[in-house]
């Protein structure tokens, strides 16, 4: 056999053992990344980062649809709720005696109208 030939399937066969460690790592980390994507619901994408099973159906659509409508609902009766809040807030710090005052002005009001 030629002494050239024979040097080069010595370096391959050297070498194919790292080549074989890189690819096998290269392959199990994809697998594990996938799967830890899949677990944790990350939407899958491929390898130019387009969604691979994009949503863009009619009951998605009404669905997202509906949760922005119940999320302005949510929010107006939180400004309510806050609103409310901050008056009991006021009614439980003030002094006992200004709000006697200003339930007696009030009456006040009332009988005369």
């Amino acid at each position: 056999m030629d002494p050239q030939l024979t040097q080069i399937l010595q370096f391959v066969g050297d070498i194919l053992p790292y080549v074989a460690v890189i690819t096998v790592a290269g392959v199990a980390g994809s697998v594990l990344s996938t799967w830890l994507k899949i677990k944790n619901g990350y939407p899958l994408s491929n390898s130019w980062g387009f969604p691979l099973h994009p949503k863009t159906d009619r009951e998605s659509a009404e669905r997202i649809t509906l949760l922005t409508n119940e999320n302005a609902q949510l929010r107006a009766q939180l400004g309510s709720l806050n609103d409310r809040l901050q008056t009991v807030e006021r009614i439980v710090t003030d002094q006992p005696g200004r709000l006697a005052r200003d339930i007696d002005a009030l009456v006040d009001k009332g009988g005369r109208a």
